[in-house]
C-alpha cells in the first residue's frame, strides 16, 4: 500500500510539473523575444531591432542595429564611419 501511495504522489507531482511548464512557456515565450516575436518550430527566430527585443535597451546605434541583422551569420558587419 505504501508503494501505491508513493507512486500515486510521483504521478500527481509529475502530472502537475508538466503543466505548470506547458503554462509558463505560452506565457512568457523565449526570454529575448518581444510578445508574439517567436517563430514556431524547432529554433525561433526573433526579427531584428530593438522592437523586437523583451528588454528596453538603454541606447541603439548603427553598430548595434548592423550586428543584430548580421545574426547568425558568421561574418561580422563592415564598420565603416560612425
Amino acid at each position: 500500500m505504501a508503494l501505491f501511495k508513493l507512486a500515486l504522489a510521483g504521478a500527481t507531482g509529475y502530472a502537475l510539473y508538466q503543466y505548470y511548464k506547458h503554462n509558463q512557456q505560452e506565457e512568457s515565450g523565449p526570454a529575448a523575444f518581444a510578445t508574439g516575436e517567436a517563430t514556431p518550430g524547432f529554433a525561433p527566430v526573433r526579427n531584428a531591432g530593438p522592437e523586437a527585443m523583451a528588454s528596453d535597451l538603454p541606447r541603439w546605434d548603427k553598430v548595434d542595429e548592423e550586428v543584430d541583422e548580421s545574426f547568425p551569420a558568421s561574418d561580422p558587419p563592415p564598420m565603416g564611419k560612425r
